[in-house]
């Protein structure tokens, strides 16, 4: 029988809780109560026990169910509360304390269920996460690929993404250098070729196992993927490391040993606070705030993101960062029209950037890499402008412009997001913490 803890307060009659309590006993093993608060319609000078099981009473709503959870090891929380004692915000926090615990979290009208981890690899690893989609969750894993190549790590990485295979696709990264003749001819066989797992093993040179997933719930679970077939054959190529990269807000379905978390800083304090964002939060040994410059965030809002991700997680290492581009080949001289994602705010840094470091020309730049339309009208307007196509590896890249530059006989030059840290913060260091700890916690967990 499931294990439950349920949530009350003092706005209901105790002998309406206590028939509630009744009824959940009919269908569950109810081993405790959390006390959420309220006083209307019970003397808490007489005491608490009145409802006739072990009963958690502390400061907070929120430390009442943590202390509960803990103390009665439930499999669910159910929640009998209400208006005004628990608001729907405080539900979401109440929620994400549940999923952190692995407990699930249910309701009048809502269930909520901890992410799955439908399989544990023998490979540790570790899970780079994101808070949303267009948040440079791709762009600091191929940074932490190469990092840890550099380093000499072994590494796999597992993507998984909107747009991925029908079936775990294995490249090579590290023996074959994919080229963009060769993402072209991938495109045309009917395959996503700007898809994550191109994307790490073009830029970092490593191994990677492209994935799909659809679907995508609140706190992370995806609906439908073949991301175990994945990780189990990522798992069989005897690596040191696994790296499980997320995919917009959705978590990899596998166990991971540690995790890096990756916030746009300019969607604001929300994806940190509310909804389910202290629940990633939660998940996270090391924290990215990428994007965090103007005009995406201001040093005030970026300060203040930082300073919550502190108070809320003490000791989790926290590094402020932005992107800058870098072609992976020559562009010294050219003429250059630039496809981004990047906010359109952002572009005279990232041309300024171009130019300065690189040597080229940036004619014309398209923030419009994610819509089709837009991006073609972008192109039309610098035609014959340009003699080099510079894009990054994502979006419409390979079916919309690197199409486009071959029937025009124009070069395209895929180019990275290299994340550089803002005000001296140390993300090489961040990230060897967060792989120790996942090597660290693998070597005691076993397969």
């Amino acid at each position: 029988m499931t294990r439950v803890v349920a949530l009350i307060d003092g706005e209901h009659y105790p002998p309406v809780v206590r028939f509630a309590l009744d009824g959940l006993a009919a269908e569950y093993e109810v081993v405790g109560a959390a006390f959420l608060g309220g006083t209307e319609k019970v003397d808490l000078d007489a005491g608490l026990d009145t409802y006739g099981l072990p009963l958690v009473a502390a400061d907070s709503a929120e430390e009442s169910v943590t202390t509960a959870i803990e103390r009665f090891r439930p499999d669910a929380v159910i929640d009998l509360s209400d208006e005004p004692v628990v608001t729907s915000a405080d539900r979401f926090r109440l929620a994400g304390i549940a999923l952190g615990h692995g407990v699930e979290y249910r309701g009048a009208d809502f269930h909520f269920s901890p992410p799955a981890a439908a399989l544990r690899t023998a490979t540790p690893a570790l899970a780079l996460i994101g808070t949303g989609k267009r948040v440079g969750k791709t762009a600091i894993s191929a940074y932490l690929a190469r990092h840890l190549k550099a380093a000499g790590r072994d590494i796999v990485v597992l993507a998984m993404g909107r747009g991925g295979p029908a079936e775990p696709e294995l490249i090579r990264g590290d023996e074959v250098a994919l080229t963009t003749p060769d993402l072209l001819e991938l495109a045309r066989q009917g395959k996503h070729a700007s898809s994550d797992n191109y994307e790490d093993a073009v830029m970092s040179r490593v191994t990677t196992v492209g994935c799909r997933r659809c679907g995508g719930g609140m706190a992370g679970e995806t609906f439908f993927s073949n991301v175990p077939e994945g990780a189990t054959l990522a798992d069989s190529l005897g690596k040191e490391l696994l790296v499980l990269e997320g995919s917009g807000a959705a978590i990899p379905p596998v166990h991971a040993d540690a995790s890096v978390l990756v916030v746009g800083a300019g969607r604001g304090m929300t994806y940190v606070r509310d909804y389910f964002g202290p629940f990633r939060l939660g998940l996270a040994d090391a924290v990215v705030l990428a994007t965090a410059e103007e005009p995406n965030a201001s040093a005030e809002e970026v300060a203040a993101l930082t300073a919550a991700v502190r108070e809320m997680r003490p000791g989790v290492p926290v590094v402020a960062t932005t992107f800058r581009p870098a072609p992976i080949e020559p562009v010294e001289g050219a003429r250059v029209f630039f496809a981004t994602t990047a906010p359109e705010g952002v572009l005279p840094k990232l041309t300024a950037h171009l130019e300065a470091e690189f040597g080229c020309t940036v004619v014309g730049a398209s923030p419009h890499l994610s819509n089709r339309s837009l991006l073609r009208a972008d192109m039309r307007s610098c035609d014959g402008a340009y003699d080099l196509l510079l894009t990054e590896l994502k979006a419409a890249a390979i079916d919309v412009v690197a199409t486009a530059g071959d029937e025009a006989g124009v070069p395209t030059v895929l180019c990275d997001n290299v994340p550089v840290p803002v005000d001296g913060g140390d993300l090489d260091g961040a990230l060897d913490e967060a792989a120790a700890l996942a090597l660290e916690r693998a070597a005691t967990r076993g397969a």
